[in-house]
């Protein structure tokens, strides 16, 4: 196999290019539907409509690959450090579900850090698995969580041998990243699975500033979204195995089960060209990216403004590694929260990935260069101008850590059972829901790490959290009530 050639793109290249008269879904026939519109449909959609095809003999089968998306897929494992890797066109979500699904049983134990993507969740009520949370780590610095320690994850694989897998979320959304060969090699000691949500570090690995990717410090299975932070198109994401643990069958057939029997060509594409740029010009693809995030922070510390971020070398008790293509924006006087601060960079063109009370999460690609940097600098200096005549609030935003009761200490290690049998709820205020079971999710989104589950016990430090994130202006998932005045919760 040619490493520097996407066969799957260029299978559908080649079908495009002969002429094909098409007797067959997509309806939209290869963008010829628009051919005769002179309007804003036909200039944004034909162009990638024509890579838009179906399961033909020319353009191979997802579900039971043999030309050219078996090639790209085993191509991508010579690439990211796998023995097998699996296109994904739902995103890491569906790549979560699959290693859950695959693995677990109903009635199923599995160990899982508590601050997990909704999709996480979802996964192991689906699989009628039982889970024991793991307390994350705190940053003291930002309140930030991260992994659980590994003290706490060797405290959980005793007190429960019958565990099939332990499942973690490395990075986080903020780039901070743990190595997680130990946590591998302790696993495995226990002769478990660890499963990891890598979603945010597709990139890890392929650039010497680069933290390690977790399928190479030894994980069984990975998730990575391909286009999170390489060039793959949305949706678009792999999951990556290896070692004889990982039930590799049983996870292509949960796959087949859960993603789409007609799935998306143009994202299949977008992770093979995805690919071909990092094996083509290696770390080179990621210099601009890396070069434009350090000058920026270069900016801001030789500058006297409001703004600070966190530092790509820095470490810390709760993590090894910051991700140089993360930038942790935040206003050191307390006069914008995260969420204001967002929305001043937006009124200005800049467009953050998210926010939260304090942060803002700035996201370089591969291939940001100087230009958008400064026009980001310049953004950020009329922020700084606007700071200075206002007056400082002094705000405490660091709240995000008192949802973790024990900072990872191994006190909270009760399993809960995910029954999806229908109990009777009823829907009350906020402010009056302490002490009793939650009957939805609460998803600040993003990230989309869920507050609370159903189930768990809405204490006075959740309630204030989630009361603090909607007066600030944080979007939810899960919850009926978006404006979180009142919470669904189960009868006594």
């Amino acid at each position: 196999m040619n490493q520097l050639q996407a066969p799957l793109f260029e299978a559908l290249v080649r079908h495009y290019e002969s002429g094909p008269v098409s007797f067959h879904v997509p309806g939209h026939g290869y963008g010829q539907i628009y051919e005769h519109e002179h309007s804003i449909e036909k200039k944004w959609l034909s162009t990638i409509m024509k890579l838009d095809a179906t399961e033909l003999s020319s353009t191979d089968d997802l579900h039971h690959p043999e030309s050219s998306i078996a090639e790209a897929q085993k191509l991508a494992a010579q690439c990211f450090g796998a023995e097998e890797t699996l296109f994904l066109v739902g995103g890491s979500t569906s790549g979560n579900l699959a290693m859950i699904l695959g693995v677990c049983e109903p009635g199923d134990l599995i160990i899982v850090q508590r601050n997990v993507h909704k999709s996480v969740i979802n996964g192991l009520r689906l699989a009628g698995a039982s889970a024991v949370f793991l307390m994350p780590r705190i940053d003291e610095e930002t309140g930030l969580a991260t992994i659980p320690s590994i003290e706490n994850m060797e405290h959980a694989l005793r007190l429960y041998p019958e565990a099939k897998a332990v499942m973690l979320t490395n990075p986080n959304y903020y780039g901070m990243t743990t190595n997680l060969t130990e946590y591998a090699e302790l696993v495995h000691r226990y002769n478990k699975l660890l499963l990891v949500d890598e979603a945010h570090g597709a990139h890890f690995g392929q650039h010497p500033s680069f933290p390690e990717s977790a399928i190479k410090a030894g994980a069984d299975a990975v998730v990575q979204s391909t286009h999170k932070t390489l060039s793959a198109l949305t949706m678009g994401a792999m999951l990556h195995m290896q070692g004889d643990r990982i039930p590799k069958e049983s996870i292509r057939d949960v796959l087949a089960a859960i993603q789409s029997s007609s799935p998306s060509f143009p994202i299949m594409a977008s992770l093979d060209v995805a690919r071909v740029m990092v094996d083509r010009y290696q770390s080179d693809w990621f210099e601009p990216g890396v070069a434009s995030a350090q000058a920026f922070r270069d900016w801001l510390d030789n500058g006297d403004g409001a703004l600070e971020c966190l530092h790509a070398g820095q470490k810390s008790a709760a993590y090894d590694k910051l991700d140089p293509l993360r930038v942790v924006l935040w206003d050191a006087t307390g006069t914008l929260t995260g969420f204001e601060l967002q929305k001043k960079l937006e009124e200005q063109g800049c467009w953050a990935e998210m926010a939260d009370l304090r942060h803002v999460v700035l996201v370089w690609g591969s291939r940001t260069g100087d230009d958008e940097r400064k026009k980001l600098q310049a953004v950020c200096t009329q922020i700084e101008h606007w700071i200075k005549e206002s007056p400082s609030k002094n705000r405490e935003t660091k709240v995000s850590a008192s949802i973790y009761k024990g900072n990872g200490t191994p006190s909270l290690l009760n399993p809960v059972n995910w029954n999806r049998k229908k109990r009777e709820h009823h829907r009350i205020p906020l402010v009056d829901a302490e002490g009793l079971e939650a009957a939805e999710m609460v998803i600040p989104y993003p990230p989309g790490i869920p507050v609370i589950y159903p189930g768990e016990i809405l204490t006075k430090e959740l309630i204030l959290y989630i009361s603090t994130l909607a007066e600030t202006g944080a979007k939810f998932q899960g919850a009926v009530d978006s404006s979180m005045q009142t919470i669904a919760v189960y009868s006594r």
